[in-house]
């Protein structure tokens, strides 16, 4: 039952530091695929 606990948090912890890495290094697919004629909205 350890090794389950240790493994979900180890998925946590690479899901967070991956979401968080990849949003400050541009990677998001709103900075991917949209050109500079490409209006985002916010809502």
């Amino acid at each position: 039952m350890k090794a389950m606990y240790a493994g979900f948090a180890a998925i946590v912890v690479i899901s967070l530091v991956a979401w968080y890495g990849l949003g400050q290094a541009g990677f998001s697919s709103e900075d991917r695929h949209s050109g500079n004629n490409v209006r985002l909205s916010d809502s």
